[in-house]
């Protein structure tokens, strides 16, 4: 029987939210994946796992990778049992097993042939950031930009981005997948008092994309750039025309359609 998991949880203790490995040992890190699955084993089965992969008794599949740092309100996850669960009861005595920076919300039955990643269609992401020049004690991890961003024209240069493009500019190394075309349906910044939110949703996204979207937006701002200097970085596909890759709090996973 296959079941689904909506899952929250910050990313700034972990070291991304799947299991890494060189070869076949794991890299002793903290995971979301690994919290998850050492809690579903625990419930489950009774047991405890590590982090060795031919000690997972109970694996998950994400709807997709999120790295150290950035955290997820809406992320979905998949695994198979043979033992029938209770929704309600689950959901309680995981969140007691689970460390309190990560919490499952939600429980359904889905059809076998459904699959958290591949089922997918849409991904909403979320980046935050301060727009002030001092700081302030509660401003925690978030980027703070110091210099005065204009969301008319940051919203103008997102407006290139909309549509089916190859996203390569904006794609840091490190990923195996070698397709770079994404449809981006959503780009939107919105500003609440000294906030500043970049809503961006796709099909699917590449490493890093969202973060070095938000960086060649604040270079366009910081260097007073042409609100086409971002259409010429998408058509350049060349990642050396964008932005920094901007830090990764401040970004979290909103929501994952099917």
């Amino acid at each position: 029987m296959r079941y689904a998991l909506d899952v929250q949880y910050l990313g700034k203790n972990y070291a991304g939210s799947q299991i890494q490995f060189e070869g076949n040992e794991p890299i002793d890190e903290p995971t979301v994946q690994g919290e998850l699955e050492r809690a579903l084993s625990t419930l489950i089965i009774g047991g405890k796992i590590t982090n060795n992969k031919q000690d997972r008794q109970v694996k998950t599949i994400f709807s997709g990778r999120t790295d150290k740092g950035v955290n997820a309100l809406g992320q979905v996850v998949h695994f198979d049992t043979d033992k029938e669960i209770v929704a309600s009861s689950f959901i309680y005595h995981i969140n007691e097993i689970l460390p309190d920076d990560i919490s499952v919300n939600n429980l359904r039955i889905v059809p076998d042939s459904w699959h958290a990643q591949k089922s997918a269609k849409a991904r909403y992401y979320r980046y935050e950031l301060i727009n002030r020049r001092f700081k302030q004690a509660f401003d925690g991890d978030i980027l703070r930009v110091k210099y005065e961003l204009d969301v008319e024209r940051m919203q103008t240069a997102l407006n290139f981005l909309l549509g089916e493009h190859d996203f390569s500019s904006f794609k840091s190394s490190g990923t195996l997948n070698p397709s770079k075309v994404c449809v981006l349906t959503k780009a939107e910044v919105e500003k609440q008092g000294d906030r500043i939110f970049i809503h961006l949703e796709g099909n699917r996204f590449l490493y890093n994309m969202v973060r070095t979207i938000v960086g060649t937006l604040l270079e366009i701002e910081g260097h007073r750039l042409p609100v086409e200097h971002m259409k010429e970085v998408l058509e350049a596909h060349d990642r050396r025309k964008a932005g920094q890759t901007v830090s990764p709090f401040g970004l979290t996973l909103m929501k994952v359609t099917y």
